[in-house]
């Protein structure tokens, strides 16, 4: 017999995400994504200086609003003809490297973590117990005994606060034990549940840090001032690239010695999810951290193509490919436009009648690369890195040792729900590590002389796209100026990939299609369909 589970909203602190899917036998047959939220940015900017554009679209996000930035900054450059300065480069891609570093942990742990690890489960963890784990794992030692007493004494008082996982039906505290068995896997010790929670509250600090090199560059977070068109406004000098470093170094040095070795603790407890949840098959980067020349196709992290049906090869990316079926969502815009000359006209009133899982049921466009659904993000930029020669070492070096280290010789099984979380904890190593990189390229450009962050330009009639990376996948921003004004903007975020719905062609978007076949134990507590939700980042 058929039934429905419905996840609204999917996300424990902010996001519009709404997940409806039909489970049989135990296992989900069909499943829709809707994103309930209309912003109407582009809607907003007709009209406005093309500058105004990197201030409003910040306002689209406000964990990647950095890279909303620097996409818009780009378009505009694209308009007018401008190549930004080699210190703006660099600036930029300090200033993104940070975001994603803030955005990597604040996912994994605050948002991803508590649907593997269970905090009243940590209150049966032996101490020195949890100390000798922690030490043969590789990971951080806290004060586990603190954390102990603080989650006790949360406990006391009724309430779990931001630990309460809000799973339907059961209380998070006198239920705990009956959690741990439906929900979490059993055989993972209370220990190593103390170690995730201890760490859960470190996060909270480490991803703050990282916000604190983003306020240095962009004068505040979120919603940088900086990153404008023609380059930065942000000046370096040795006082504020001394305070960057030392913090930068403080989030590497915490993630390569507790993020990495934590994911890598848990991850053998959670094999199975190495089954499923591996979406459409098809994974799109349009590369991220410039080099000198600018060029899309020359990024650290490489831009690319996948589609495993075809083999484990990457193809160039051609942007003319993408365009954006509306068919499904709640527009009246013409189907299958490029997003260069997209519209976004709204339908005029919406009501319950409208919501039709056969019809339009969200507010997301379904963009499509070749006429096929595309995946973006962090496990898109990490095999497009790993199966494209000309990388750079660190992607596939890191990916392998993580490989190595949980016994998987198939790089197929990434391909899943246990790969695309493990992916984007492996890419914040990758992405420390090379930010740091980047501030010591400042430095000596700034000893050659060769560290301008800023070129003038004239105002002109054009066209233009900024595509780039924000933390969850590929985005670009796309612009057409007449008479000094606005007069189309389009924006295709990560989450308008990820989520979309079904195209013209009925064909599901790649959450959808990740959440068939994921089995469903208990249909009131789908904590696997909240788990692959919840891996896309909403």
């Amino acid at each position: 017999m058929a039934e429905n589970i419905v996840l609204d909203p999917v996300t424990r602190i902010e996001g519009h995400l709404r997940v409806e899917a039909v489970v049989e036998n135990g296992k989900i047959t069909d499943a829709w994504a809707t994103g309930t939220l209309y912003r109407g940015v582009e809607t907003i900017l007709k009209g406005r200086k093309p500058e105004d554009a990197f201030y409003v679209t910040q306002r689209i996000c406000g964990v990647c609003p950095t890279s909303h930035g620097h996409a818009s900054s780009m378009a505009v450059e694209s308009a007018y003809g401008i190549k930004i300065p080699n210190g703006a480069r660099l600036v930029r891609n300090i200033y993104e490297s940070a975001e994603n570093l803030h955005s990597h942990i604040l996912w994994f742990y605050i948002l991803a973590a508590l649907d593997y690890v269970n905090p009243a489960k940590a209150l049966s963890a032996d101490i020195g117990d949890t100390v000798d784990l922690a030490k043969a794992a590789g990971t951080g030692i806290s004060d586990f005994a603190a954390v102990q007493e603080r989650v006790g004494d949360l406990v006391k008082g009724g309430d779990l606060s931001v630990f309460s996982n809000g799973w339907w039906g059961l209380n998070p505290i006198t239920d705990a034990e009956k959690i741990d068995a439906e929900l979490y896997n059993p055989d993972m010790p209370a220990e190593l549940h103390l170690i995730g929670v201890a760490h859960y509250l470190e996060a909270l600090e480490m991803q703050a840090e990282a916000a604190r090199v983003m306020a240095i560059l962009g004068g505040k977070f979120p919603h940088g001032m900086t990153s404008v068109a023609g380059g930065t406004a942000f000046v370096p000098d040795s006082l504020k690239l001394d305070d960057i470093l030392y913090r930068l170094k403080r989030v590497v040095a915490w993630i390569n010695n507790t993020m990495i070795p934590d994911v890598l603790a848990i991850a053998p407890f959670y094999t199975a999810a190495l089954e499923f949840g591996g979406g459409c098959g098809k994974f799109l980067s349009f590369g991220l951290f410039n080099d000198t020349d600018l060029d899309m196709h020359n990024r650290f992290f490489p831009a690319g193509y996948i589609d495993v049906a075809n083999g484990l090869k990457v193809d160039p990316v051609d942007t003319d490919k993408i365009k954006e079926d509306v068919k499904h969502a709640w527009y009246t815009s013409p189907s299958g436009l490029h997003p260069q000359h997209g519209q976004t006209q709204a339908i005029s009133r919406w009501d319950d009648s409208t919501f039709d899982l056969d019809g339009q049921y969200t507010w997301g466009k379904a963009p499509r690369y070749d006429d096929k659904p595309a995946e973006v993000g962090p496990l898109s930029r990490m095999l497009v890195g790993y199966l494209s020669p000309g990388a750079d070492p660190a992607i596939k070096g890191t990916i392998d040792y993580a490989l190595d280290a949980l016994g998987i010789t198939d790089p197929t099984l990434l391909v899943s729900l246990l790969g695309r979380v493990a992916a984007r904890v492996l890419e914040a190593k990758v992405m420390g590590d090379q930010v740091i990189n980047y501030v010591v390229e400042l430095v000596e450009a700034i000893n050659s002389g060769d560290a301008q962050t800023f070129q003038e330009y004239v105002d002109h009639d054009g066209e233009g796209a900024g595509f780039w990376e924000a933390p969850r996948g590929a985005l670009a921003h796309f612009v057409n100026v007449e008479n000094g004004r606005i007069a189309n903007y389009n924006v295709v975020t990560p989450s308008t990939w990820d989520m979309s719905p079904r195209d013209d062609n009925g064909v599901r978007g790649p959450m959808e299609e990740a959440l068939v076949g994921t089995p469903i134990a208990d249909v009131e507590r789908p904590i696997m369909a909240a788990r692959i939700a919840r891996s896309f980042d909403p």
